[in-house]
């Protein structure tokens, strides 16, 4: 962990949680792995929304759970959540923050 990075209490997990209910996965590991490109589009999008959700395919060589929590470290996100192939990232956008915590 970064000196500068927070962990969420459990009532900044469960809002995000709720607000990540609702999306759809914007990003994908495939069979490829955690690989650049993967890690590139997910730093992307989440400079821009701050929380996305992340599915694991099938071909993933990698568990769903280990796959996530490696897409979080290399991003500096927040694991939120993973359950079964979906996980949920939240990273703050310092310069234009949109979602406030509870």
């Amino acid at each position: 962990m970064l000196a500068n990075e927070t962990t969420l209490t459990g009532k900044q997990k469960r809002f995000l949680r709720a607000l990540g209910s609702t999306l759809e996965p914007v990003v994908q590991i495939g069979k490829g792995g955690v690989v650049d490109s993967v890690i590139e589009s997910a730093v992307q999008v989440l400079t821009v929304r701050e929380i996305i959700k992340v599915r694991v395919l099938q071909n993933s060589p990698e568990e769903p759970k280990t796959a996530i929590a490696a897409l979080a470290r290399a991003t500096g996100a927040e694991l939120v959540q993973v359950i079964g192939r979906n996980g949920l990232l939240y990273k703050k956008n310092e310069d234009k923050s949109k979602i406030e915590l509870p």
